[in-house]
This record gives structure tokens, C-alpha cells and sequence, in this order.
């Protein structure tokens, strides 16, 4: 299957890498639902370190999904919609593909049967 990147989306892999992870895409909804949040208060919700929340976030970071200010000791996230917009719109637009594909492959079936 030949997906290429939208324009302006060009580490799509990275991106969703970083949406792999289950505690990454907890803190990504956290963040979509209750945010901008402190780093204290993301890892309130799990079962991890300070630090390895942090690890996590940076990550989401890197990846464009979040950015952060410094706030005092700790850091506030929030999410950076513009790069959720932009990976909406690469799963719907693989979605697509995928739902084309498929329904030549029905079509195909459904004429071998006849």
C-alpha cells in the first residue's frame, strides 16, 4: 500500500510512534480533555515517576503533539491542536484508501461469483 505523507506531515511515522505508547495517548487525552495541566498533575493518574512522565511528555513533545511552558519548578503542557488536525486528517485520508480498496476487492468478488 503506497500512503504518502500530506503536505506540511512529513514524520508521520514519529508522530504515531509517539501515539503508540498507551501512556502517551492517556496523558494526550488528558490533556485534550482537562488541559493545560502541570506535570504533577498528569502523573497524578498513573503509577509512574515524575521522571518518567516527563519522559513521556517530551516525547509527545518532540513529536509536535504538546508543547510546554515552564511554570515556577514544574512545566505546564498543553496540546497543540494544529498537529492533531493535521494527524486526523492523514488517518482519514488512509482511511479512504483503505475503504477504496476494499470495495474493489468486493467488487471483484462479487463479479467472480456471478
Amino acid at each position: 500500500m503506497n500512503v504518502r505523507p500530506l503536505a506540511g506531515m512529513p514524520h508521520a511515522a514519529t508522530l504515531f510512534a509517539a501515539l503508540g505508547d498507551g501512556v502517551r495517548l492517556k496523558l494526550v487525552a488528558r490533556l485534550c480533555d482537562d488541559g493545560p495541566l502541570a506535570t504533577m498533575q498528569l502523573r497524578d493518574d498513573t503509577n509512574l515517576s515524575r521522571q518518567a512522565v516527563t519522559k513521556h511528555l517530551q516525547i509527545l513533545e518532540d513529536a509536535g503533539l504538546v508543547q510546554s511552558d515552564r511554570v515556577g519548578r514544574d512545566r505546564s503542557w498543553r496540546i497543540e491542536a494544529r498537529q492533531l488536525a493535521k494527524t486526523r486528517q492523514y488517518l482519514e485520508r488512509f482511511s479512504a484508501q483503505w475503504d477504496a480498496r476494499l470495495e474493489r476487492l468486493r467488487a471483484f468478488v462479487e463479479d467472480e461469483v456471478r
